[in-house]
């Protein structure tokens, strides 16, 4: 009998790459799905078994994929997530963000596939948490669109397929294949350019790496978790204190940024805190989920010197 196949589905943006090489690692036959397949980076030069071209955007898209790839199991990891762009076109992000893991959901169960949704801190931010940080239970409050979009589809997933999991992550850093995406690459690419970019003092995240985000995801496709979890990061963290954090692994000076409000920029309708408490997901999990400073140590290593 061959090594069970996982389709990615959303494989080119951030995540997906790391979970290939995340997939690939743990023996799965890993068939990445995406608009540009042929684009889409590798992380430690780790590819994907197959690629296909996908375009989420087709009506009968999905169908005409699971029939093509015929997976045991789906990661769904494809979104609209610019939230800016989800403002501008509201009707999309709903289609993306909302329909399609509706339609996801339906097949998976008709199919008997598992399927794991990722999903965001984001659906939370309009209310403070009761606690520190936003629990599972807790009820969401998006502020923008793309919040929105992604709490209906968290719903319309759990409603379709009740042995699916939603998975919450969080603000994702880590290795980006030089395409300055993600919280620390993005900064660091700003960095090469000789800006100082701004950081906010006064909003907070539980950040997380984005391997280890992947392979707890991969760990969680294995197992039978079902409903909503959150996986993030042990450590509340500022936008000012992660980048802070990014710095100090490289060995520049914390004066390469510059610390704002979200107020002092005109831009106090940003959420102020979607922070999450992943205490059950680590209860559940063999994958580590790393603090910054200790992960960033770890990616400084491998890189080349920032000038």
């Amino acid at each position: 009998m061959g090594a069970r196949s996982l389709l990615i589905l959303g494989a080119s943006g951030f995540l997906g790459p790391h979970l290939v090489a995340a997939a690939r690692a743990g023996g799965w036959r890993t068939i990445a799905a995406s608009r540009a397949p042929a684009a889409a980076p590798s992380i430690d030069g780790v590819a994907p078994d197959a690629r296909i071209e996908w375009d989420a955007e087709r009506p009968d898209a999905l169908e005409t994929l699971l029939a093509r790839a015929r997976p045991d199991a789906l990661v769904l990891a494809a979104a609209l997530a610019r939230v800016e762009t989800c403002e501008r076109d509201p009707a999309r992000a709903a289609a993306l963000n909302a329909t399609l893991p509706e339609r996801a959901a339906r097949l998976c169960r008709a199919r008997g596939l598992r399927l794991v949704h990722v999903s965001t801190d984001l659906v939370f931010g309009a209310r403070a948490p009761r606690a520190e940080r936003f629990g599972e239970d807790d009820p969401v409050a998006p502020v923008h669109v793309y919040g929105r979009t992604k709490a209906a589809g968290e719903e319309r997933v759990v409603a379709e397929d009740p042995a699916a999991l939603v998975v919450r992550l969080p603000l994702l850093y880590g290795e980006s294949g030089g395409r300055g995406l993600g919280a620390s690459d993005a900064l660091l690419a700003a960095l090469a350019r000789g800006e100082r970019p701004t950081l906010f003092s006064d909003e907070w995240r539980t950040p997380l790496e984005a391997g280890d985000a992947a392979r707890a995801l991969l760990e969680l496709v294995a197992g039978d978790a079902r409903g909503r979890l959150h996986v993030a990061g042990p450590e509340r963290l500022s936008r000012l204190e992660l980048g802070l954090a990014l710095l100090e692994s490289h060995g520049l000076a914390p004066g390469r940024v510059r610390a704002a409000t979200r107020a002092e920029l005109g831009l106090a309708g940003r959420p102020a805190d979607v922070s999450l408490d992943a205490a059950r997901a680590r209860a559940r999990l063999a994958t580590p989920l790393r603090a910054p400073h200790a992960a960033l140590r770890a990616l400084a290593e491998r890189s080349a010197p920032l000038p």
